[in-house]
């Protein structure tokens, strides 16, 4: 485990000045991330995912408890180091790593299955900055993930686990339960990390589910894009450009069971999802 000292000598060796641009906020209290590897509940059969590693702290952690862990890493640097860092503090688990020097945001799932198995759960401490767009592009990009547990700014796990009709309930909340139930799973301090950041965090549990309809993701996507781009107005009227104009739109959600004059968030995703079947029917 890294504590606080380890982190600030790791980080004085490799000259590192976190940045905000890479949300480089690093945890280094031992207890945290014990709570957060029991929450996640990996197990000896779990390939871990792991986005933005840092300096190891949840790596180290990991490690012990799982298959083997993929961590990718932004930061080339950091990605360099990170070998080494598990080789000192955990020499018997450093066959178990795998590093990806790689953008989460771009990274395809041919790059994390080259030469292993395929991850089955996603454990990290997401950048605030990117958290629900890295979280997305994984669980579309990588099926093999059943289940997940992220820590993110508190305000992003509010959105993340909102289900329709909440004050918070928007495009993340739609979008993110087309591929798995969101959960609060407790919340992180901010003495926890280095630097401390001025924002709260969050534990996000998420368990894989199917989708909810056969029609194509993008075309549902695009629902929830145009329904709460204007959130405020009537779904016959939010959805008239992507519809072509108000009154297709009105026979579209009619089609669909949904009431023309309600909005965007008191609908769930399989009600999206129907709106977008009945653009393929009327």
């Amino acid at each position: 485990m890294l504590g606080p000292a380890d982190v600030r000598r790791l980080a004085d060796e490799l000259g590192l000045r976190p940045t905000k641009r890479l949300g480089q906020n690093f945890v280094h209290d031992p207890n945290t991330v014990r709570r957060i590897v029991a929450a996640a509940a990996v197990s000896g059969d779990d390939v871990v995912l792991e986005v933005g590693p840092g300096l190891g702290s949840l790596t180290l952690a990991l490690l012990p408890c799982c298959r083997s862990v993929v961590a990718v890493e932004v930061d080339r640097v950091l990605a360099g180091r990170l070998p080494r860092t598990v080789a000192e503090y955990a020499p018997g688990t450093a066959d178990r790593l795998r590093v990806v020097p790689a953008d989460a945001m771009r990274v395809r799932a041919g790059d994390l299955t080259a030469g292993g198995p395929a991850p089955t759960a996603l454990v990290a401490n997401l950048p605030y900055n990117v958290a629900v767009p890295v979280v997305l592009h994984l669980l579309e990009e990588v099926p093999t993930l059943a289940r997940g547990l992220v820590m993110v700014q508190s305000e992003v796990a509010d959105r993340m686990a909102a289900g329709p009709g909440s004050r918070v309930y928007g495009v993340p909340s739609a979008k993110l339960a087309w591929y798995a139930e969101a959960r609060r799973a407790g919340p992180v301090p901010r003495a926890v990390f280095w630097p401390v950041p001025n924002v709260d965090s969050a534990l996000v549990a998420l368990t894989r589910r199917p989708p909810p309809s056969a029609a194509p993701r993008a075309e549902v996507f695009a629902v929830v894009d145009a329904a709460f781009a204007q959130r405020r107005k009537t779904l016959r009227a939010a959805l008239a450009g992507w519809a072509g104009s108000a009154e297709r739109a009105g026979r579209l959600l009619a089609a669909a069971g949904v009431d023309p004059a309600t909005r965007g968030e008191q609908l769930g995703i399989a009600d999206f999802a129907r709106i977008a079947e009945a653009a393929v029917r009327v």
